[in-house]
């Protein structure tokens, strides 16, 4: 039962990072497995590292960036949602953000994965050990973020110019849903 608990906070984690992930290969002109496979690392790694850094830091450092964290993830989630939207209205595409260069995907991680941190202080009560549970949010988040890219290239061939404009409403509201839960507003 214990894992079920895991499992389920390890689905609600990354669910902002699977609507990201989705956003992107829209977004994207060229998608391959590899860019599937990178984001999905990504994406991954950074929801279970964060969890680790609640653990074993979240008692010093909780205080200071609670007060933060939800702002850094918006403005991020607006700036690139916000270029994303104006991407799609351009005439001529001179400068596309590439979604999934290394730099993107490592604020849009960071972004998607600061909850993750306050999570870690959560598994801290659970009765199991924290390196378990980083390795299920790792794999869960994963594998989703690898689906949510390849389902994303999927609808980007189809609806390209119209899946633009809500991939970048998608990460927008992803944005203000993390603003909002940190302000206590949901």
């Amino acid at each position: 039962m214990i894992y079920l608990t895991v499992f389920a906070i390890a689905a609600g984690l990354s669910m902002d990072a699977l609507a990201v992930s989705i956003s992107a290969s829209i977004c994207s002109t060229e998608v391959r497995v590899k860019h599937a496979l990178k984001a999905a690392a990504w994406f991954g790694i950074s929801q279970g590292l964060m969890p680790l850094g609640g653990y074993f830091l979240g008692a010093f450092f909780r205080n200071q960036i609670e007060v933060v964290d939800h702002w850094i993830a918006f403005f991020l989630l607006l700036i690139i949602g916000g270029k994303m939207i104006h991407e799609a209205f351009e005439e001529e595409k001179k400068e596309c953000i590439d979604y999934f260069d290394t730099r993107t995907l490592f604020f849009l991680a960071i972004a998607t994965s600061i909850d993750a941190f306050a999570a870690g202080l959560t598994l801290s009560i659970i009765d199991l050990s924290i390196w378990i549970s980083a390795l299920i949010i790792t794999l869960v988040t994963a594998a989703l973020c690898f689906a949510g890219v390849m389902t994303g290239r999927f609808l980007g061939f189809r609806f390209k110019h119209s899946m633009e404009i809500a991939g970048g409403i998608i990460l927008i509201l992803v944005g203000v849903k993390i603003l909002l839960e940190h302000t206590g507003y949901i």
